[in-house]
C-alpha cells in the first residue's frame, strides 16, 4: 500500500487548501522555474492562439500568411458562418446540427455508463473471494483492446437487432466501451473505504441498494466528477464510433467538423475551419476549466490506484 492510499480524502483536501506561506525571497532558481513554466505554457498555448487569431481574420488577411499577427479588424463573421452556414457536402447548415446530435448522444451515454459502472464497481468491491482480483484484471483487459477489433462484430449484431445507424445504437456503443473504465474507477474507490463502514450499515439493517444509495453515493462526489469528465471528453471527442454507428441523421460534431474541413468543393475557408474546430472543442474545454479542482480531488481520493 502506498503512502497516498493511507491518507483520507479530507486530509488531502485540507493539504490542497493550505499550500503554506508564499516564499518571500525571489531566488535565481525560482526565477528559472517561473521562466520555464512560462515558456512551457506559451509553447502549448501557441496553437490555440493561432487558431483564435485566424478565426477572427478575414480571408484577405489569412492569405497574407502572417499567422502570428493579430487581426487588423477582428470579427466573428467566421464563427457565425461555422455555426450556421458552413457546408458539409450539399448541406449548408453549419456545425450546429452536429452540436445538437452530440448533445443527444452525450447525455444518455454519460448517465447510463456512470450509473452502471458505479453499481458494478460497488458490487465487485464487495466480492472478495479467492481469485477475484485475477478475474477482475481479466475483465478489465477489454478496456485496452482497440475499438477496431469490435467494430465489425458489433455492426453485425446491431444490424440483426435493428438498431444500427440509430441514436439508441450509438448510445449503447458508448455505454459498452465506457463501462470497463467506469467499473475500474468506482471499484477501486469503494474497495479503499473502511470495511467497518459496510458492517455498520449492515447492522443498521441496510441492504445492497440502500447502502449504495444512502451511504456510498453521497461519498462518491469526487469520483462522480472524475467519471463525468472522462466520459464527456471521450464521448464528445469520439469520431470513429460516431461515424460508423450513429447513422447520417445523428452524426456527431466531430464528424461534421471533418466534413467541413475536408470539403473538396469551393474555396478553403481557413478562418471558418478554425472557428469550427474551436466550437467543437469548446464543451470539453469548459468542462475541464470548471471542474479541474474536483478532478484533482477525485484522483487523490483513489480513482487510479489499484
Amino acid at each position: 500500500m502506498t503512502t497516498i492510499d493511507t491518507i483520507s480524502p479530507a486530509t488531502l483536501d485540507r493539504a490542497a487548501t493550505h499550500r503554506g506561506a508564499r516564499p518571500r525571497r525571489l531566488t535565481a532558481g525560482r526565477v528559472g522555474l517561473y521562466a520555464f513554466l512560462a515558456l512551457s505554457a506559451a509553447f502549448f498555448l501557441l496553437p490555440l492562439y493561432i487558431m483564435i487569431v485566424t478565426s477572427l481574420k478575414t480571408m484577405d488577411e489569412v492569405r497574407l500568411a502572417n499567422i502570428f499577427a493579430w487581426p487588423a479588424d477582428p470579427g466573428f463573421q467566421a464563427w457565425v458562418a461555422a455555426w450556421s452556414t458552413a457546408c458539409t457536402g450539399l448541406d449548408c447548415s453549419g456545425i450546429q446540427v452536429g452540436f445538437l446530435n452530440s448533445v443527444k448522444i452525450l447525455v444518455p451515454s454519460v448517465i447510463a455508463s456512470i450509473a452502471l459502472g458505479s453499481v458494478t464497481g460497488y458490487a465487485l468491491s464487495l466480492w472478495r473471494v479467492r481469485g477475484a482480483n485475477v478475474l477482475f484484471v481479466v475483465l478489465l483487459l477489454g478496456a485496452f483492446i482497440p475499438y477496431q477489433v469490435f467494430i465489425y462484430p458489433l455492426v453485425r449484431i446491431f444490424s440483426t437487432l435493428g438498431i444500427y445507424g440509430s441514436l439508441p445504437g450509438i448510445v449503447l456503443v458508448h455505454v459498452i466501451f465506457g463501462l470497463p473504465v467506469m467499473t475500474l474507477l468506482f471499484r477501486n474507490f469503494y474497495a479503499g473505504l473502511p470495511p467497518e463502514l459496510f458492517k455498520a450499515a449492515r447492522i443498521d439493517g441496510g441492504g445492497f441498494w440502500r447502502i449504495f444509495a444512502h451511504v456510498m453515493l453521497p461519498m462518491s462526489t469526487p469520483m462522480l466528477v472524475v467519471a463525468v469528465i472522462l466520459q464527456v471528453t471521450g464521448i464528445w471527442n469520439d469520431f470513429i464510433l460516431g461515424l460508423v454507428f450513429a447513422g447520417r441523421e445523428n452524426l456527431p460534431m466531430t464528424v461534421q467538423l471533418n466534413n467541413i474541413v475536408n470539403a473538396a468543393q469551393g474555396e478553403k475557408l481557413h478562418n471558418v475551419n478554425m472557428a469550427a474546430t474551436i466550437l467543437t472543442a469548446l464543451v470539453p474545454l469548459v468542462v475541464y476549466l470548471l471542474s479541474g479542482r474536483w478532478f484533482v480531488r477525485g484522483i487523490a481520493a483513489g480513482s487510479v490506484k489499484g
